[in-house]
């Protein structure tokens, strides 16, 4: 029996048997959502009376705004102004900035900053004047509007394979999915109990997972090729099994073996279904975890190679840079300075 190292997380378990990464019971849509995962994550209740306008240029690189009462205009750039209802969210890829107000001809009132610092137009700090209590903003405690907004700042690797599949912004209407978990999330954000941020964090991934899901399920939408691979058990078996055990020593014949499927007929569907062949999906997602294994304290291209299925460092050096065209050196001081 291997010594294993457990690291539990939501949606997947980490262990690592004699430093070989192996994921734990993670499909194809959680081993990408396992990347934007909340931590210590923002989240604001805001309630205002009209007029009111926000410009949002905090820059973060996902967020969620969940309207609960009330109605709210989303405009960004030049595209046409959104209206968000009461039970309707909308997910918003950054870091461009966006303004949300009670009517699309408002003014801006109120700036939105990196670190979530408020100030007016002008740079006058607001952050004592619209405090309402905790986690509660805006200009009156009893407010027409209310809505939830959470952010994450994502650097990962895993998260971008994400991120990219999503568009600019996601507006899923109040009849195009139910969920219970607003109502809780606005609730819990009231509390000011031991172990609340964890809970809060927990709500907001749950509540991102089930939207992304919602909206791909929707039949204008275009999800990615791997979501939709995954009507097909075969396939989405092999997607599992590359994501799970990025480490082993995959080939196509030994993928053939482990799905029941004819190593040509696996190799066909999988570049047919999924949009690349099985070994290009595998590389890719071996390189995108060593992406960011590379820039946790303490480590290096000789203790990430073997896991993540790389038999020496100059192995992954040379694929590192022969797929992503810097080598992890370079982008580990592009990432951390």
């Amino acid at each position: 029996m291997y010594e294993a190292d457990v690291r539990v997380s939501i949606g997947r378990t980490l262990i690592f048997i004699r430093d070989r990464l192996v994921f734990i019971h993670m499909d194809t849509l959680t081993g990408l959502l396992s990347g934007p995962r909340a931590q210590g994550a923002f989240l604001l209740r805001t309630v205002l009376d009209p007029p009111w306008s926000l410009r949002i240029e905090d820059e973060a690189a996902l967020t969620i705004v969940a309207l609960s009462q009330g109605e709210a205009w989303f405009l960004r750039g030049v595209d046409p102004p959104v209206q968000l209802l009461p039970g309707d969210i909308a997910i918003v890829r950054g870091p461009e900035h966006y303004t949300i107000a009670d009517l699309p001809d408002t003014p801006i009132q109120v700036v939105i900053h990196p670190d979530q610092r408020c100030t007016t137009v002008d740079g006058r700090d607001l952050y004592d004047e619209m405090h309402l209590g905790m986690r509660t903003w805006g200009n009156n405690p009893d407010g027409q509007t209310r809505m939830l907004t959470g952010t994450y700042n994502l650097d990962s690797e895993v998260s971008q394979r994400l991120l990219h599949t999503l568009p600019m912004v996601m507006h899923l209407r109040s009849d195009q999915w139910d969920t219970p978990l607003v109502p809780l999330l606005s609730h819990e954000m009231t509390k000011d109990q031991q172990g609340q941020d964890v809970i809060l964090d927990r709500l907001l991934d749950l509540l991102l997972m089930s939207a992304i899901r919602a909206w791909f399920d929707l039949p204008e939408s275009t999800p990615p090729q791997w979501y939709t691979a995954d009507g097909d058990p075969s396939i989405r078996n092999a997607i599992r099994l590359l994501q799970n055990d990025p480490a082993y020593p995959w080939t196509v014949a030994k993928l053939a073996g482990e799905t029941g499927m004819s190593r040509a007929s696996l190799a066909r569907r999988f570049t047919e279904l999924v949009g690349e062949p099985p070994m290009t999906f595998l590389t890719n997602w071996r390189l995108t975890l060593a992406a960011d294994l590379l820039c946790e304290p303490g480590t290096t291209v000789t203790s990430v190679a073997p896991r993540v299925g790389y038999a020496s460092p100059y192995a992954l050096s040379a694929a590192f840079k022969r797929v992503r065209g810097v080598s992890p050196k370079e982008h580990r001081l592009a990432r951390l300075g």
